[in-house]
């Protein structure tokens, strides 16, 4: 579990920094940099498009050269490079090359972590594992988001120092990464490299499918904090919101992940999913501020339901010499339908009006749990 814990740090300390700035981006572009709620859906689907096509080449490629550091490394460098965009940004130009910057590194890293955490443990505790590390990685998010909060109110809504500090705990994360082992089965395992869509289970394939038609109606979180902030909440209030989102995720990752080791994945996936639908449809009916709070509660425990359940689920049942494959290619079909699903509800919420991309997540959600019923 050593690897498990060092990664664990690594995600930490990465994600203070990420949603140390993550919550303000949206913010920061409606309103300092003029930018329409259509722009922000675009540089976010675009970003997040390309880390998960990134996803499956980067896990291929672990594979193939049996190395997964390497790439892991690289790919937390980026993004701390992304990082340093945002704080030179005077046009929504500079927030679009700062954050294709974050997902790119976050497209190369991914895949190869992920198998890393598979291969650092036996297969009855892959649930524990990544539920593990899950939560260490919210705790980061937990962290990042209170003092986003902090700087945001101490520096009186100067979005430049919250931007600027968020850099040492980027840092910081690529240097503990250093202190993780590679994997000897991966060694073992790469000479044998051949990937073939017919030679996964099936239910690996079904799975698949669903997950990627779930993902057109699957759009940035940063909608979610525009609607928060539609029903009046202030910027320092939304982090608040955001804060409240990541704890109830932080507090339920690793027990969700124990929990499925027991009892399996599919109730808890299928749970998530519908989570998932009944919480957006909320967003979309509850405009009112008391609402947000339950919803974006409810929001967290989706995330713990389905986030490293889904990856304990894939690394199980994946063939070993393509495990690294087939996690990158389970995070593109997660994370490929971001762009147009982005844009998506971007031209809702400006054509139809703020309820519109929730109306349409929501039915997504509750198609992606039927889904799920019928294919696991």
């Amino acid at each position: 579990m050593l690897n498990v814990i060092i990664l664990g740090l690594t995600s930490l300390l990465t994600d203070i920094s990420t949603e140390m700035v993550y919550p303000l981006i949206p913010l920061f572009l409606t309103s300092r940099l003029g930018a329409s709620p259509a722009i922000v859906g675009i540089i976010e689907g675009f970003a997040e498009s390309l880390a998960s096509i990134l996803k499956v080449f980067s896990g291929y490629i672990s594979d193939k050269v049996g190395k997964r550091k390497p790439l892991a490394i690289a790919g937390y460098s980026f993004s701390t490079i992304g990082k340093m965009f945002l704080y030179f940004a005077t046009s929504w130009g500079w927030v679009f090359w700062g954050r294709t910057a974050d997902r790119f590194g976050k497209g190369i890293r991914t895949a190869p972590r992920d198998a890393l955490i598979a291969e650092a443990v036996d297969k009855e505790n892959i649930g524990r594992a990544y539920g593990l590390h899950r939560a260490l990685d919210t705790l980061g998010a937990t962290i990042g988001i209170a003092l986003a909060y902090y700087f945001l109110t101490s520096y009186k809504g100067d979005y430049k120092a919250v931007f600027m500090y968020s850099l040492i705990p980027a840092f910081l994360g690529v240097f503990v990464l250093f202190f993780a082992k590679e994997s000897k089965v991966t060694n073992q395992l790469s000479k044998k490299l051949s990937f073939s869509w017919k030679s996964l289970d099936r239910r690996l394939q079904m799975f698949l499918i669903v997950i990627l038609i779930f993902a057109l109606g699957n759009s940035s979180n940063q909608f979610l904090l525009l609607r928060a902030k539609s029903v009046g909440f202030s910027d320092s209030d939304v982090i608040l919101l955001y804060l409240v989102y990541n704890i109830v995720y932080m507090i339920f990752s690793y027990p969700m992940g124990r929990l499925s080791d027991k009892i399996g994945r599919k109730k808890l996936l299928i749970m998530g999913y519908f989570f998932y639908g009944i919480v957006y449809l909320g967003f979309a009916v509850f405009g009112f501020k008391s609402a947000m709070w339950i919803l974006f509660s409810v929001y967290g425990l989706y995330i713990a339901l389905t986030e490293g359940v889904e990856k304990a689920l894939v690394a199980e049942i994946s063939p070993p010499h393509l495990k690294g494959t087939v996690i990158g290619l389970h995070a593109t079909f997660t994370g490929i339908g971001l762009l147009p699903a982005s844009f998506i509800a971007g031209i809702l919420w400006d054509t139809l009006g703020v309820t519109a991309p929730f109306y349409f997540g929501g039915i997504m959600g509750v198609l992606a749990a039927i889904g799920l019923m019928i294919v696991l």
